[in-house]
């Protein structure tokens, strides 16, 4: 009687996800670049220089303990870290993710009236309403049809005051706005790729040779997530809940699609709109008030800037996400690195870095006779910073150029007729 031949033992899947990593991670060194990283890196620390002063002035208001506050950085770093890089890796296009900044906004007046517990509830109803939207594909339908023109003039608009700061610091610390300016001025005539990352080594120089860094400033301390166990209520829902939503969806993910689709990225809106509902409601009891795509730090990550080919700018929003966990992590080491290096050096650094995507918004505002009033309108309502019924300038300038886009097409059919009726 024949011997029993063994069945062949099937490949384990821990040995096929294996192969799988190292494949995978084969490819993002190979698409790894300086330019790249340093695009990331300096789109992060954009986000925290500005942006994370409002938090820091809604938890002053709110009467906030250290520990909570900590919690409240560590939760938006976190969820930022990972959404930005598992999205960015799994579409290979750069999606930059930061907590919300006009929800950042509404919790200076809306956090001390509610208080944490029931503003952690407002926080889960407007991501949960998120997560239905984002289900629905509601908002991938409005975005194909928004024209160009008013994307691109949206994305200038709000990008114009990041341009202007750069002239504004001038008189504050010339020496130090000259050098940065000059350099980057100088290497987009060698070498554009580097351009950022050269200007902020000069400033970073000129910083230390001048003896205005603050080192003793500098101190270490991990930071410490706090549960919040969440509150349920009506006022918090209609006062914070649905504005947060409103402005989530007019401020931050509105442009933030405006810009992946400029640079000619067709990723769809819906699952990273899900993606940043869902981490929201799992980050919010422990203070993350909001999660949703980037447009002024995205704009640093799809330009030119982080690489010439658009197939490899995703590196940029992963190395940028990288630099998001480790600065979540280090909690109160973060507010004393921005604190040890000047203000001025942030906006100029800030402002250098997208004359590129200022530049490249304002051709494709105005490129399409047709379309070119309706850009020049988004783009003007959007730079002039205007804020009406607790609505953005983004908002009201996408509006505004919808407007006008639509009179225009109203009136052309009615000229072509008058000309087939003359003889």
């Amino acid at each position: 009687m024949p011997a029993k031949q063994p069945t062949p033992k099937q490949e384990p899947a821990t040995k096929a996800g294996r192969c799988l990593a190292r494949s995978f991670m084969k490819t993002l060194i190979k698409d790894c670049s300086v330019s790249a990283i340093v695009a990331g890196s300096i789109a992060t620390t954009i986000s925290y220089a500005g942006p994370l002063v409002i938090i820091f002035h809604a938890a002053e208001a709110a009467g906030l303990s250290h520990q909570q506050l900590s919690s409240w950085v560590w939760a938006v770093s976190m969820g930022s870290a990972l959404l930005g890089a598992l999205l960015s890796l799994r579409y290979r296009v750069p999606v930059v993710i930061a907590w919300s900044i006009p929800g950042s906004a509404l919790l200076v007046t809306a956090l001390p009236q509610l208080g944490l517990e029931q503003a952690v509830g407002a926080y889960l109803v407007a991501n949960l309403v998120l997560l239905l939207i984002g289900i629905s594909g509601a908002f991938d339908r409005i975005i194909a049809r928004l024209p160009g023109s008013i994307a691109a003039g949206m994305q200038a608009g709000i990008l114009f005051s990041f341009g202007i700061e750069v002239f504004r610091a001038l008189p504050v610390q010339p020496l130090l706005v000259l050098a940065m300016f000059v350099t980057y001025v100088l290497m987009r005539r060698v070498q554009p790729r580097y351009a950022v990352a050269a200007v902020l080594g000069v400033g970073m120089l000129v910083t230390v040779a001048s003896g205005t860094l603050r080192s003793e400033a500098l101190v270490l301390e991990l930071a410490s997530p706090q549960w919040i166990t969440p509150q349920f209520s009506l006022s918090a829902v209609f006062s914070l809940a649905l504005p947060m939503v409103l402005v989530a969806l007019t401020g931050q993910f509105m442009p933030g699609m405006a810009v992946l689709r400029n640079a000619g990225y067709p990723t769809p809106a819906s699952p990273l709109i899900s993606a940043s509902a869902l981490i929201g409601v799992l980050l919010a009891p422990f203070g993350c008030h909001g999660l949703n795509l980037a447009a002024v730090t995205a704009s640093l990550c799809t330009g030119h800037e982080a690489h010439e080919n658009p197939q490899r700018r995703y590196v940029a929003a992963v190395a940028g996400s990288v630099l998001y966990l480790l600065l979540g992590i280090a909690g109160a080491t973060l507010m004393s690195l921005f604190a040890a290096f000047p203000a001025v050096l942030i906006a100029a650094l800030a402002g250098l870095a997208l004359y590129g995507a200022i530049s490249e918004a304002l051709v494709r505002s105005l490129a399409e006779p047709a379309e070119r009033d309706a850009g020049l309108f988004t783009f003007l309502v959007t730079a002039s910073g205007v804020a009406f019924l607790g609505l953005s300038a983004a908002f009201w300038g996408l509006l505004f150029g919808l407007l006008a886009h639509a009179l225009l097409r109203l009136r052309q059919p009615r000229a072509r007729e008058v000309l087939r009726r003359t003889p």
